[in-house]
């Protein structure tokens, strides 16, 4: 949809991990348009220890939903500001100075015409809903550790040279025994990342749903599984792993995961607020990152 509200506060946001010459270029470029378009312009509190930025810093506790936070890099650099912007409801779009770009949208030459709009009021809104996860000792409801993900939370082998075992249960029901290297559970948004290189299907965002998908599996006949996406996935890991395998919420955080713990997996209580240029189409966005042949017009 098309608001036609409009922002006062920008926050700019930028990852020195695998940062490029264009993140800099473009860190540097934007305060002055921004200010010129009559908006305040402030720095991420960790976006300005990482680069010589002469903006006043915003703490993330500070963020409101009214504010716009413009995230520049690759779509990593978009999960990294979503771990932030969920809790304030603050709206977050991306320019585009990574590889695939599904989730940052605007190139680096179209900055200027469309942040222009933007600030005006002309953009697409869609929310887009985030896992939780929650690891216990299966006879111990204590939390040891929690995260959230916009792509997917990761169960993998960590040092483990052999195959790891675990039982996936959907709403208190089994689904399987598992022997694999991992576990990947995405949402929608996650379905073109890590899920969809281990064979998952593509999901459309607005879907409602959940995909499992396990990693070369020991088994021929284990294949991904679509869910609905307020069920609730159960874990339980086996007791004869050599080392701790380790959870993961979208590449960020990891934490070890002993023999016969337990994670939980359900959809968090908030969603992302993601905004696009009003041109902006899904299967567009599909065919140009994928490759996909369009009809010749004309």
């Amino acid at each position: 949809m098309t608001s036609k509200s409009s922002f006062k506060r920008v926050v700019l946001y930028a990852r020195q991990h695998r940062a490029n010459i264009g993140v800099s270029e473009t860190l540097q470029r934007l305060p002055a348009f921004l200010q010129g378009l009559g908006l305040e312009v402030m720095a991420d509190a960790d976006t300005a220890k990482l680069f010589p930025l002469s903006l006043p810093v915003l703490d993330k506790k500070n963020l409101t939903a009214d504010d716009l936070m413009i995230v520049v890099g690759g779509d990593g650099s978009l999960l990294s500001a979503a771990q932030i912007a969920v809790s304030s409801q603050t709206p977050v779009i991306g320019i585009n100075r990574g590889r695939l770009g599904f989730l940052t949208d605007i190139l680096p030459s179209d900055i200027e015409a469309q942040l222009t709009s933007i600030v005006k009021g002309q953009w697409q809104e869609e929310t887009r809903f985030l896992l939780e996860t929650s690891l216990h000792d299966k006879d111990n409801p204590a939390v040891l550790f929690k995260g959230k993900a916009l792509n997917d939370i990761v169960l993998t082998r960590g040092q483990n040279t052999h195959l790891i075992e675990f039982d996936v249960y959907v709403n208190q029901e089994l689904v399987s025994h598992y022997r694999c290297d991992g576990l990947i559970v995405s949402t929608p948004t996650g379905s073109t990342a890590y899920a969809l290189s281990a064979g998952g299907p593509i999901m459309h965002p607005e879907l409602n749903a959940m995909v499992i998908v396990p990693m070369f599996s020991h088994s021929l006949s284990s294949r991904p599984l679509v869910i609905d996406g307020d069920a609730e996935i159960k874990i339980n890991l086996s007791d004869h792993h050599d080392n701790p395998l380790d959870i993961s919420c979208d590449g960020h955080e990891s934490h070890p995961v002993l023999n016969s713990q337990q994670l939980v997996i359900r959809k968090h209580p908030s969603h992302i607020r993601l905004l696009h240029p009003t041109n902006y189409r899904y299967y567009d966005t599909l065919r140009s990152k994928l490759g996909w042949e369009a009809k010749h017009q004309g």
